[in-house]
C-alpha cells in the first residue's frame, strides 16, 4: 500500500477503538451511576467518525450493560466495524471487544457529588491490518463524577488510556456534560472532550457533541448525538441507537 494509505488505515484503527469506548451513550463523557442491581440495558447501535483520510465506525454494534451488584456493573461491546481509507476499499468485520466495570464508591448527596469508576479493557479482536482493531490491548483507568439539580444532571472527569503500539503513547481524556430533562419523553444535553496525543509527535483533541434521548416508555429509548473536532484532527462525529432496558 501507498504511505497515505497505510497512515490512513492506520488512523481508521484508532478510530475505531475509540468508536467502541463510546461510554455513556449516547456520548463520549462517562458517568458513575452503574445500572441498577439485577437490572439490564442492551444497546443495539451504529457509531460513525470522519476525517479527510478515512471514515470509521460500526455498522452496528451491540453493547450489554447488567447489574452485577449493588454499586456495580459489568459491561461488553461486542461490534461489527467497517473501515473505509480515503481512495481506498471498505474493510468490514468483527472490531475489537470492550469489556469493563463501572463501580460507584460514593453515593450522591445534598452537597456532594456521586463519584465513580469504569476500568474499559479493548480487546484486540479486529483485523488490524484492515483497520478493524488495533492489535493490541487497550486499558483505560478514569475517576468520574455527577451530580443533579432538579431537571438538571451533569457529569465528567477524565482517566488514562493505555495505549501500545509502535509510535503510540498513552494519552489522557478530560470530559464534561451537562443535560436537562425537557419532558417525560425527551432529555437534551451537550458534552466537551480533551484528549493529549496518542501518538508521538501528534496533536492533542479537542470535540463537542450535542445528544438527545427519547424515553418513549419505561423500557423502550432511543439515544443520538452528532458533533465535530474543535481543536485538531477535522473530524465529525455520529452516535445512533435503539436501547432496552430490564
Amino acid at each position: 500500500m501507498s504511505l497515505r494509505r497505510s497512515i490512513a488505515v492506520l488512523a481508521a484503527a484508532i478510530l475505531v477503538a475509540a468508536a467502541t469506548a463510546h461510554a455513556g451513550p449516547p456520548y463520549v463523557t462517562d458517568d458513575p451511576e452503574p445500572v441498577e442491581f439485577r437490572h439490564w440495558e442492551f444497546y443495539l447501535a451504529t457509531q460513525h467518525s470522519i476525517t479527510h483520510d478515512a471514515a470509521t465506525g460500526t455498522a452496528p454494534h451491540v453493547e450489554v450493560n447488567y447489574g452485577a451488584g449493588p454499586g456495580l456493573q459489568l459491561h461488553v461491546i461486542a461490534p461489527l466495524a467497517y473501515a473505509r481509507p480515503s481512495g481506498g476499499a471498505t474493510s468490514y468485520g468483527v472490531g475489537d471487544i470492550e469489556l469493563g466495570a463501572k463501580l460507584r464508591f460514593v453515593d450522591e448527596g445534598p452537597w456532594w457529588p456521586m463519584v465513580g469508576t469504569f476500568p474499559q479493557f479493548e480487546v484486540p479482536a479486529g483485523n488490524a491490518s484492515h483497520g478493524l482493531g488495533t492489535g493490541h490491548l487497550h486499558v483505560l483507568i478514569p475517576l468520574w463524577l455527577q451530580k443533579s439539580f432538579g431537571a438538571w444532571t451533569t457529569y465528567g472527569g477524565g482517566g488514562l488510556w493505555v495505549n501500545p503500539g509502535t509510535g503510540n503513547r498513552n494519552y489522557g481524556f478530560l470530559g464534561w456534560q451537562v443535560q436537562r430533562r425537557l419532558s417525560q419523553l425527551a432529555t437534551i444535553g451537550a458534552e466537551v472532550f480533551y484528549t493529549t496525543p496518542d501518538q508521538v509527535g501528534g496533536d492533542a483533541n479537542l470535540r463537542f457533541n450535542i445528544g438527545l434521548v427519547l424515553d418513549f416508555t419505561e423500557h423502550h429509548h432511543f439515544l443520538f448525538s452528532a458533533g465535530r473536532g474543535i481543536v485538531g484532527d477535522t473530524i465529525l462525529q455520529g452516535y445512533a441507537a435503539y436501547q432496552l432496558t430490564l
